[in-house]
């Protein structure tokens, strides 16, 4: 799980590392706020309304879920299971109430915090992206020091400066925790290599 304040940078470290390793996979989570210019339905968000939003709580569809912004946020249990089922990874861009209660349902879980370099940089971030109102713009600032204050629960962080020296820190640590002893096949390696002759 990946968790940072809004401009930031961890949605773009998220979807290079999906690219660049095969068994990773995002679950795509649904909100109730208005696509970005460039956003596709179904790949960075799946775009719903209040009502339908609900209804998916009612229904118990959601492992987390949260209110951000004054829009809807949340991650669908059916799509992590699907990909997991499948022998794959999976990657979450989530914020730190969602990652909380998430690792309650999957401790094994590796959480990574992003930082900006300083939170003059991410205001210019977010200034520069011309996609928010300046009281949208400081709604997230104050909730990046919300935010930020949270790191220390975290297993990793990584400050965002040179997006490919943190792409490299990231890619270090997917390709660590998938080698850790931790998930190992341990049935693969007795059966291959202490197995009596």
């Amino acid at each position: 799980m990946v968790s940072a304040p809004s401009g930031t940078g961890k949605t773009t470290l998220c979807n290079k590392a999906i690219e660049a390793l095969p068994s990773l996979f995002s679950s795509v989570s649904y909100t109730t706020r208005q696509p970005r210019p460039g956003e596709i339905p179904d790949r960075h968000y799946s775009f719903i309304d209040q009502d339908e939003f609900r209804a998916m709580i009612d229904d118990g569809e959601f492992i987390e879920w949260a209110e951000v912004h004054g829009n809807f946020y949340g991650t669908s249990k059916s799509r992590i299971e699907a990909i997991i089922g499948r022998g794959n990874d999976v990657i979450l861009d989530i914020d730190v109430q969602g990652a909380r209660k998430i690792r309650e349902h999957y401790p094994e879980s590796i959480l990574t915090f992003i930082l900006p370099p300083s939170m003059e940089v991410l205001e210019k971030r977010l200034f520069d992206r011309r996609s928010d109102s300046l009281e949208v713009i400081a709604r997230r600032l104050k909730k990046a020091r919300e935010e930020i204050n949270e790191y220390k629960y975290y297993d990793y962080v990584i400050v965002n400066d040179l997006l490919e020296e943190a792409f490299a820190a990231f890619s270090a640590i997917i390709t660590a925790e998938c080698n850790s002893i931790n998930n190992m096949d341990h049935d693969w390696i007795r059966e291959h290599f202490l197995k009596e002759e």
